[in-house]
């Protein structure tokens, strides 16, 4: 079956503040903890918390600092995106653009221009603005002041944040999603929550106790929203991927089963407005306690999402077997070699069946409204002199993701309501601070170091990806 999308299917592009907009101190911008993790070896120590960096030193190289530069160069890349035939663009704000310190009494009025300036320029073309409200972004201010999101003293200072915001865009963005991939704070607690770890803390009970304080800013928000914008549509975003099991052995799909619900657990709360059963038990095994307030449960309760949006670039294996090995590299999901998929050149398994497979999970488990916010290729990309790239190898696993997707659609009846590839112009990776990391349609000249023009060029997939918007889904060869 080959039919295509409804004709009000958001086509676009995503990205974040803290891997384009560069301007990092600009215009009373504070410091936020994207901007104090380096590139290089120390990078995955500060990722994860156990190494404590909130100052910038002349030691390393912060990618955030420029980035490439979207702060100065929005209204040529949006430009771009229009030429694409873009129906939605998913950015996210910088917390300390707004709020320079996070517990400042008024807001940047210089931030909130910005701001202004970017989602005007998305309407002039038609572009409907997804506003990832925060995308692994703290004031640096909140962790040392308060520790970030191990404090209840957080969900306040979102709350504000979220006034502000919904207040002053209620006219210019309908779309909001309230933290970027809420899971990750149990894999890479500094950049998903601002966690830094002493010494003989219990790293596990910090981390849920803050993913408590998300859960319940996050329905915060949603009630915010709602009173503000009754037409709002408010998602939560999960990094997704089935768990498959190594073998049939009942204690590899046990095992998988166990995995996915690490994940799912966040969206559970989210979708559901409630602790699951199992994840009360799993945190009673471990003996977390969580400091919870008389109000969350309702709180929770009343102010489920609209929708669930999600990241997908792999599927991930899993075994019961503790001496199995050989995880693939860079991914900061741990995970086994698949025999049956290729895999990207950092390692990440490439499984366009897998988007299939989590979008038919996902819609079973919730029944509600689907949006792929993430999908694409990180590959070492070639320019010409003209900065071209014949990037086919981005295109091809596109194409055979938007095939899983269609047939995700057409096929097994899933209700999806848009797709943005990410990093649709190429931006600093998350993950490895690197620029030849690259996902995008449009080619920026910077390498690793910082050095390179910002010059923006169309690649190959530019016009392919113009071709598919055009068709709605239909014509992706």
């Amino acid at each position: 079956m080959s039919k295509g999308f409804s004709k009000e299917f958001l086509w676009g592009g995503a990205t974040a503040a803290n891997q384009c907009e560069g301007a990092y101190l600009e215009d009373n911008k504070g410091l936020s903890t994207v901007d104090v993790i380096p590139k290089g070896k120390d990078r995955f120590p500060v990722g994860l918390g156990k190494m404590k960096m909130l100052e910038c030193d002349s030691e390393h190289y912060y990618p955030s600092h420029e980035a490439i530069d979207f702060y100065h160069r929005y209204k040529e890349d949006i430009a771009l995106f229009h030429e694409m035939g873009f129906k939605c663009f998913r950015l996210s704000l910088a917390w300390s653009r707004i709020f320079p310190n996070g517990d400042d009494e008024i807001p940047n009025e210089e931030g909130l221009k910005f701001y202004d300036a970017v989602f005007d320029e998305c309407l002039k073309y038609g572009i409907e603005p997804l506003v990832t409200i925060t995308h692994f972004d703290v004031p640096v201010n909140l962790v040392k002041t308060v520790g970030s999101w191990r404090s209840s003293k957080m969900v306040e200072y979102y709350e504000k944040l979220c006034k502000v915001i919904f207040s002053r865009y209620k006219n210019k963005v309908k779309y909001w999603l309230t933290f970027n991939e809420i899971n990750m704070l149990l894999h890479l607690p500094f950049i998903g929550a601002g966690l830094v770890f002493e010494e003989g803390e219990n790293e596990e009970a910090i981390k849920y106790q803050a993913a408590h304080h998300q859960l319940i800013a996050s329905a915060k928000a949603t009630k915010i929203a709602r009173e503000i914008n009754p037409n709002f549509k408010i998602g939560c975003m999960l990094a997704a991927g089935n768990n498959y099991a190594n073998t049939c052995a009942p204690e590899d799909v046990w095992r998988s089963i166990e995995k996915d619900r690490e994940n799912y657990f966040f969206i559970d709360v989210q979708s559901r407005g409630e602790y699951p059963n199992y994840a009360k038990k799993m945190l009673k095994r471990k003996g977390i306690e969580l400091q919870v307030e008389d109000e969350d449960a309702g709180i929770l309760k009343n102010n489920t999402v609209d929708f669930i949006s999600f990241s997908y670039y792999s599927s991930r294996l899993t075994s019961a077997n503790p001496n199995i090995n050989g995880n693939t590299e860079g991914n900061v999901f741990a995970t086994l070699k698949n025999p049956y998929l290729k895999a990207s050149e950092w390692g990440w398994q490439i499984d366009p069946l897998g988007l299939r497979i989590t979008l038919n999970s996902l819609y079973d488990r919730y029944q509600k409204p689907l949006f792929i916010v993430e999908n694409g290729l990180g590959a070492v990309d070639t320019p010409d002199e003209n900065g071209y790239v014949e990037d086919d190898y981005r295109i091809e696993y596109l194409r055979e993701h938007i095939k899983a997707m269609r047939d995700a659609v057409n096929v097994d009846g899933v209700e999806l309501m848009g797709y943005t590839p990410w990093g649709c112009i190429d931006l600093v990776s998350a993950s490895t601070g690197e620029m030849k990391k690259r996902y995008g349609f449009i080619y920026v000249d910077k390498d690793n170091d910082g050095n390179g023009t910002l010059k923006r060029s169309k690649k190959k997939s530019f016009y392919w990806y113009k071709k598919v918007i055009e068709s709605n889904g239909m014509d992706i060869e």
